[in-house]
């Protein structure tokens, strides 16, 4: 099976910030970015729990009490439109590439599961793992996290439950399923570090956070699995 990182890896780009912007106008959204920015920088500059904490402030700031149906709406347009725009053509071949051997597709993300669900459809993939919005009883955004968001250690955690549980309804086994993987950025260390194949799909070449797996440049469209097993952990 794949799993596919979203932004960066399958786009060019983010999609966090352009998806509030069409959903709050960008009035709203710079606001919310003015009153959050000291903790914009540290989460930037440090990362780890404080990556989390703001993305969740940032929600809180701009979809809290939004109809949860009007904006699930918006971000099936707005997640359709955005892929459009912004597909990278060479991951999306690598995509097809382990469709046509029968393996199962997963886009695995820390971008929100609202439009995401929406591309996945579109892409006909297996499952989309992403972060969630809790909804209050009155069918409204809180803007915090329904569950974590699914960055770091939980995007690997997440994959591999996911192949956990749907080999309770194949009759297959998650240990002998082989995961590769694809990703661009520091983020995805540990989902790449975590697949049998990890594969750098980003910018940056040896000098990235990623230098340490195969770049997607190293994989041509006819390689069987077979080829690859030096490359397997």
């Amino acid at each position: 099976m794949a799993a596919f990182d979203f932004d960066g890896s399958l786009t060019s780009g983010g999609s966090t910030w352009q998806f509030l912007t069409a959903v709050r106008g960008r009035r709203r959204v710079a606001g919310a970015a003015v009153a959050l920015a000291g903790r914009l920088v540290a989460a930037a500059a440090l990362g780890g729990q404080r990556v989390d904490d703001v993305k969740e402030a940032l929600f809180r700031r701009t979809l809290a009490g939004l109809d949860a149906a009007e904006v699930a709406a918006r971000a099936e347009r707005f997640g359709r439109a955005h892929y459009a725009r912004h597909a990278r053509a060479d991951v999306r071949e690598r995509l097809e590439w382990h469709r046509a051997q029968g393996h199962r597709i997963l886009i695995v993300s820390a971008s929100l599961e609202l439009y995401l669900q929406a591309i996945g459809a579109e892409l006909a993939v297996d499952a989309v793992i992403a972060t969630r919005l809790a909804v209050a009883p009155d069918g409204r955004l809180t803007g915090n996290y329904d569950g974590r968001n699914c960055r770091g250690p939980e995007k690997i955690a997440r994959v591999r439950q996911w192949m956990a549980d749907s080999s309770k309804h194949t009759g297959a086994t998650a240990i002998t399923d082989v995961l590769w993987a694809y990703g661009n950025s520091k983020g995805d260390r540990l989902l790449l570090g975590g697949a049998d194949v990890g594969v750098d799909v980003g910018r940056l070449g040896r000098v990235g956070a990623l230098r340490r797996f195969p770049r997607l440049s190293e994989f041509t469209a006819g390689d069987g699995d077979d080829a690859h097993q030096v490359r397997r952990k």
